[in-house]
């Protein structure tokens, strides 16, 4: 072997010893890919550009929280979502989800309709299989509907709002419900069962389709919770009826005033705004709590509509009268006016 032979070997010996051992020299499998290592990524976006179709099923964002979070229940956020968009557009909301029962859990996506109610007893109710008067099954779509979240793990789901180019205008409202199965405990082999209690937490979606659109509402009364007019103490609690005729949901805003028999007031009450969904009655309670109260009151509602400042005036009226206090008044005057009259009776005054 020739000197520059020689040479030239130990130069290709020396750059095979240098070269790193990487990717580029060892292919690496995608199970054996260690996230952690990935330059150091902290969203999940990033995850998903460096692993490729390991984390395909990542379809949302997660983050774990910091602090104590084995608390026994599970969050959904936020409890309202109002979205006005125009016919045929799309866009994208986020519903969060954290767990916060156990170290696993796979939690599920459903869609159900909502209306109100004609009675005023309940804010909204969920319409289960069937499909409300403003249905919004249609128009809400995800990914996939299951996923699964660790202890403290917090998943931003991505929610899709399809409005079709021809869709009325108005009002559309339903509610995203997340669910999950409540671990029972174990069976007598050790394996773990579930209880049929399934837990749903919702997050409401109120969807504005803007164009010409019915909006009227009204507030029809305020009262006395049960409609009493005799309290023996308080709190006294309160109830503002609001009617919703229209074909989109409206939010009224306003204020109590309370007064007394000498026309002072004595207690102020503000609302903060409330929903009424379209073609439904919705009462908004309120309590007023003062500890001494005795005799009659008047409570003046004044209630902006939540649209075009129109403002509604209402009152009502209710005693109080403790009747402990009462009731020992008038038995401390008996006794005076009993003796009194006693007194009277057995002496007689002369004239002198």
């Amino acid at each position: 072997m020739t000197t520059s032979t020689k040479q030239l070997t130990f130069a290709c010996f020396i750059a095979i010893a240098l070269t790193p051992l990487s990717g580029g020299v060892f292919a690496q499998s995608e199970d054996e890919v260690n996230v952690e290592e990935l330059s150091q990524s902290t969203t999940t976006e990033d995850v998903l550009s460096e692993l490729g179709p390991l984390n395909e099923e990542l379809w949302y964002k997660s983050e774990i929280l910091s602090g104590e979070n084995n608390i026994g229940d599970f969050v959904v956020g936020p409890g309202r979502i109002e979205i006005e968009v125009d016919p045929g557009e799309t866009i994208v909301q986020e519903v969060m989800v954290t767990n916060r029962i156990s170290a696993k859990r796979t939690f599920g996506l459903e869609i159900e309709d909502a209306v109100g109610t004609t009675d005023g007893s309940e804010a909204i109710v969920l319409t289960g299989k069937q499909v409300g008067p403003y249905s919004i099954r249609d128009f809400i779509s995800f990914p996939k509907d299951t996923f699964t979240l660790k202890l403290g793990e917090r998943a931003r789901i991505p929610v899709t709002v399809t409005i079709p180019p021809n869709i009325e205008p108005g009002g559309y409202y339903g509610s995203i419900l997340v669910s999950t199965v409540r671990d029972d405990g174990t069976s007598g082999e050790g394996v773990v069962t579930h209880s049929p209690v399934v837990a749903r937490v919702g997050s409401l979606f109120f969807i504005r389709v803007r164009g010409e659109a019915f909006v009227e509402g009204e507030v029809k009364e305020v009262s006395t919770v049960g409609d009493k007019w005799w309290y023996e103490s308080g709190p006294v609690e309160l109830g503002v009826l609001t009617e919703n005729s229209g074909s989109v949901h409206i939010n009224p805003y306003g204020e109590l005033s309370i007064t007394n028999m000498l026309g002072e007031e004595v207690g102020f009450v503000e609302l903060e705004p409330w929903f009424v969904l379209p073609k439904s009655l919705r009462v908004r309670e309120v309590t007023w709590d003062r500890e001494f109260l005795l005799g009659r009151y008047k409570v003046t509602a004044k209630i902006n509509r939540g649209y075009d400042n129109i403002v509604d005036e209402v009152q009502t009226t209710f005693w109080v009268l403790p009747w402990k206090i009462v009731l020992g008044t008038l038995s401390v005057l008996f006794i005076i006016i009993f003796f009194i009259r006693t007194f009277l009776s057995n002496f007689e005054f002369k004239r002198k």
